[in-house]
């Protein structure tokens, strides 16, 4: 008899559960749609948001995150936003088609460590940037998450600007990247990433320059030997969110919003920091070389390059973070 009644009781409470459940349903659901795949640091914060999101409404506002652009390409999702058929994404310097400040995200020798960029990022420059966005772009940056700096992969060391002379470079294709290159020294050559790692074996490149993370996932310790730490672009990227969408919600749900985000920017801080540690030692265990660069020579000599092809609307503040 004991055993019917515990069972019973058991149905009962499930039962409660599941109705206690309909009506605690999300009343919003967030759509988010980036291009990084599930293994991501930013993929990682952006399911981290909707975790934080959902506890600190109750489980009202809802967040689904898809990765691998099954939601659309950034521009698409962008395009998206300002409709109002889509509510998030994370995007960076593209955003520079709508609001020209946003070419700041990715200032080659802009800021030389994670500390400098920091600063500006969440500084008066930083809130300059995201204004603009929001006027220009109609979509509401509300966290940013750090990019691993692009470093050049060699076969052989790159310790000044004088060791570039003559290296055959692929670059991706822009225009900022192949004139500073060339004002290194070097011989950039814009190609696609699908072909890069057929040329470094064919000898038709000589080096390539991406993060950690592309280095290893594209398995360029099989065709170079050397990481020169020239960290020559440092950026960050934005999570963003509809103004279409941030205007239905209240005023306690914008709070929310905003504080989700801010503990998904430190989640993904912390990821990134660890993963560039990671990443060191995995190339390093598949017999990559890391060197130590004069960066300072970098930059003083792709400095006149760099200030010719940014806009005039950021050529002063570019001036400035040289000059600091």
């Amino acid at each position: 008899m004991l055993k019917k009644t515990t069972k019973k009781l058991m149905i009962a409470g499930m039962a409660a559960m599941m109705m206690g459940s309909s009506a605690m349903a999300a009343e919003m659901t967030l759509k988010l749609g980036h291009l990084a795949n599930e293994q991501n640091a930013w993929h990682k914060a952006a399911v981290k948001f909707g975790e934080e999101l959902s506890t600190l409404t109750d489980g009202r506002i809802d967040v689904q995150v898809f990765p691998n652009e099954t939601l659309g390409k950034e521009i698409d999702l962008i395009n998206g936003m300002q409709l109002g058929s889509v509510d998030m994404t994370i995007t960076g310097e593209s955003l520079q088609n709508w609001a020209p400040m946003a070419a700041l995200l990715a200032v080659p020798y802009a800021y030389p460590t994670l500390d400098d960029m920091d600063a500006v990022a969440s500084g008066e420059i930083g809130d300059q940037i995201e204004q603009q966005i929001v006027e220009k772009a109609r979509i509401r940056p509300i966290a940013y998450f750090a990019r691993g700096p692009r470093n050049l992969t060699s076969n052989r060391e790159i310790k000044s600007p004088d060791d570039l002379n003559g290296l055959k470079l692929r670059v991706p294709n822009v225009p900022l990247f192949v004139d500073v290159w060339k004002s290194l020294g070097a011989q950039p050559t814009p190609m696609a990433f699908s072909e890069v790692f057929t040329s470094l074996q064919a000898g038709t490149i000589d080096a390539q320059e991406n993060p950690l993370a592309l280095i290893d996932s594209a398995s360029f310790n099989e065709v170079q030997k050397f990481v020169n730490k020239t960290e020559h672009v440092r950026s960050w990227i934005y999570l963003t969110i509809s103004e279409i969408t941030w205007n239905k919600l209240s005023d306690a749900d914008k709070d929310a919003v905003m504080e989700a985000a801010k503990r998904a920017q430190a989640f993904e801080r912390d990821l990134f920091v660890a993963d560039e540690e990671r990443l060191t030692q995995e190339l390093q265990a598949k017999g990559m070389t890391f060197v130590d660069v004069d960066t300072q020579a970098f930059a003083q000599k792709a400095k006149d390059a760099v200030l010719a092809n940014v806009s005039d609307e950021i050529r002063p503040i570019v001036e400035n973070l040289f000059a600091n």
